[in-house]
């Protein structure tokens, strides 16, 4: 059976790689990053709406709370029987 504690750590790590790996792109090939970003929406141009810069604190804080809100989301979920 699967590990209610593993599969929220394991979703809060791929949250934050992911949040990482677009950050990255964002700011190494921007045409990449919003060519992907947009095809999660359906080609919606979603892209324009992220900023062209972002601050450390800004990124940090990001990063802190998709990955909180991605543990919490799997982990406070408990079944009642």
């Amino acid at each position: 059976m699967l590990s209610e504690f593993a599969f929220a750590n394991s979703l809060a790590i791929l949250t934050g790689l992911l949040y990482i790996v677009f950050v990255i792109l964002l700011l190494l090939a921007p045409n990449l990053f919003k060519f992907l970003f947009n095809t999660q929406f359906l080609g919606a141009d979603v892209a324009s709406l992220f900023p062209r810069r972002i601050s450390a604190g800004s990124f940090a804080g990001t990063l802190v709370t998709l990955v909180v809100s991605a543990w919490a989301a799997v982990s406070g979920k408990q079944a009642h029987s």
